[in-house]
């Protein structure tokens, strides 16, 4: 259970983009909690994206205010540089790329990262990058991005599936909040959703989520957690 509930609600946003600031304070007025998955060394620097023919910031968090920004939530590795792991074929490099990265933001966060989200669209993981995460890091959990559209409880958490992808499943994400918050389940669910905060910008898309936030929270019977906090903690396993 989590601490003491059977329904877990958690976030997960990639990138360290400055609308991460943005998300972080819709999150904190809401009471729910998030992990922000970050490339520590493109950390304050600049750059725009063109998606759905929409040109969007894609400017980062500066490492000074990492800390700060991130307060309250949990931050976690996206490698060094988001390569495609698989397409990396000298194994030390994977694991540079992972590990460095983890270490970088333990420093920046004053704790221990142990969080991973695998970086890029497509096939951006495989079984001998969930290998040397496992045997040659200190990651715990790593995230895809394949939406599983189920709440049970995973046991490989190196290749752990979230529930919908907030940006391209936004009805989807909408009717699965309304069937979890109607659950009242003898076993332990979680409710995971994912994306980039940069996202919300393409059709500004933050009010409509705003009313998703209010929605799922304030709940006595959810337990609202960071990623560590659900998958390490109120999942069952020892942190």
């Amino acid at each position: 259970m989590f601490d003491g509930k059977m329904k877990a609600l958690t976030f997960s946003y990639d990138d360290g983009v400055t609308q991460d600031i943005r998300l972080a304070e819709l999150f904190h007025k809401y009471g729910l909690k998030a992990t922000f998955n970050l490339n520590s060394e493109y950390l304050g620097t600049d750059g725009r994206l063109l998606r759905e023919g929409v040109q969007v910031s894609h400017k980062k968090v500066l490492p000074a205010d990492v800390r700060h920004v991130y307060e309250g939530h949990e931050i976690a590795g996206h490698t060094l540089t988001h390569p495609r792991l698989p397409e990396l074929a000298d194994d030390a490099e994977v694991i540079r790329q992972v590990e460095q990265d983890r270490l970088k933001l333990s420093e920046l966060a004053g704790y221990e990262v142990v969080g991973f989200a695998y970086p890029c669209g497509g096939v951006n993981h495989d079984a001998r990058v969930e290998r040397l995460i496992a045997e040659q890091t200190g990651v715990r959990y790593a995230r895809t991005i394949e939406s599983s559209h189920s709440f049970d409880l995973q046991v490989d958490l190196i290749k752990f599936q979230p529930t919908v992808y907030h940006h391209r499943e936004f009805n989807e994400m909408l009717r699965l909040g309304e069937k979890f918050l109607s659950l009242t389940p003898d076993k332990p669910q979680i409710f995971y959703v994912w994306g980039h905060a940069y996202e919300f910008d393409i059709r500004d898309d933050w009010a409509r989520f705003e009313e998703f936030c209010q929605m799922m929270s304030g709940r006595n019977d959810i337990f609202y957690g960071t990623n560590r906090e659900v998958l390490l903690t109120g999942g069952g396993q020892e942190d």
